[in-house]
């Protein structure tokens, strides 16, 4: 697979080119401490610390005349290293099938240069273009180390969400790293059942080449058990995993969700506001046997109706 095509680097070069020369040394000269950086902290429980490190080490570089410019010029440079980088991540066809089109868009929204860089955006093209997270689907990506500790699984039992989460947290190996999926809201046309189901089939084969992972999870508000009634159409978010062997770990309201559960929904927003419903956020966690279980049946039923 071409990584880059001629246009990718043209757009990657003219985004660089949009900072002066001498600036243009400055990034070329810190970008590889910065991309070990962010590489050191990419098994963070936070999605976010990749991101911080780059911003610190342009901060460092550029003081208060760091801009927009800078941060996109330098992603732009590790998207140009991105021939090297993602094959060296051993990813299976089914994610790297999806690149051209996950390039396609960085390259455009980097061009397109919207002012303020949004901090979100922001974390995930750092991600992104250092391979730290890959494509699973058209909408969803995919971090390859998180951790999921012991505490979070003992505060869930304590608070009286329930203990069998404990034997399963041992069965599946718990402590070992996971893999995350995280939605790209600048391209919602896989946030659907078969979207979902690709991004998971997806996890399940990187996995394979992946030993000493325990499986994949999610954290969000949309896998809220409550969401079942109130929102019917996300129901087979928390349910299809729920049913081929993943389980869940209460995480607990915070203004972040009640946010997020509010804008895609005049019913939730309609909720909250008369104190109805309060979005939880919660942990999926598909262990890797049952995942990859479940994926394997999924590419048997598909080649069959084909």
């Amino acid at each position: 697979m071409e990584t880059l095509t001629p246009a990718h680097i043209a757009a990657f070069e003219a985004v660089l080119n949009r900072v002066p020369a001498e600036d243009r040394a400055r990034l070329h000269a810190l970008r590889d401490a910065a991309a070990d950086a962010a590489l050191a902290s990419a098994p963070h429980w936070d999605f976010d610390q990749p991101g911080h490190r780059a911003e610190e080490a342009l901060q460092a570089a550029f003081g208060t005349a760091l801009t927009d410019d800078h941060r996109r010029a330098l992603v732009a440079i590790w998207a140009l290293e991105m021939p090297a980088r993602v094959p060296a991540a051993d990813l299976p066809q089914a994610s790297l099938e999806l690149y051209p089109q996950w390039i396609d868009r960085l390259a455009a929204f980097l061009t397109e240069a919207a002012n303020p860089y949004d901090r979100d955006f922001w974390a995930k093209d750092v991600r992104i273009s250092l391979v730290l997270s890959v494509p699973g689907a058209r909408t969803q990506m995919i971090d390859l180390s998180s951790p999921m500790g012991p505490g979070q699984i003992l505060r869930h039992a304590r608070e009286g969400w329930g203990w069998s989460v404990i034997p399963a947290y041992a069965a599946a190996q718990s402590w070992k790293p996971w893999l995350e999926v995280h939605t790209e809201s600048r391209e919602l046309s896989d946030f659907n059942e078969a979207g979902w189901d690709r991004a998971w089939a997806t996890a399940a084969e990187i996995l394979k080449r992946r030993p000493e992972m325990a499986g994949m999870l999610g954290s969000s508000w949309f896998y809220d058990p409550p969401l079942e009634q109130i929102s019917p159409r996300l129901a087979y978010l928390r349910v299809n995993p729920l049913k081929h062997g993943a389980f869940l770990i209460h995480q607990g309201p915070g203004e972040i969700h009640t946010q997020r559960a509010a804008t895609s929904s005049p019913t939730r927003k309609a909720l909250i506001e008369e104190g109805k419903y309060t979005a939880r956020s919660w942990i999926v966690a598909w262990p890797r046997a049952a995942l990859i279980k479940w994926a394997d049946a999924r590419k048997a039923q598909l080649a069959e109706a084909a």
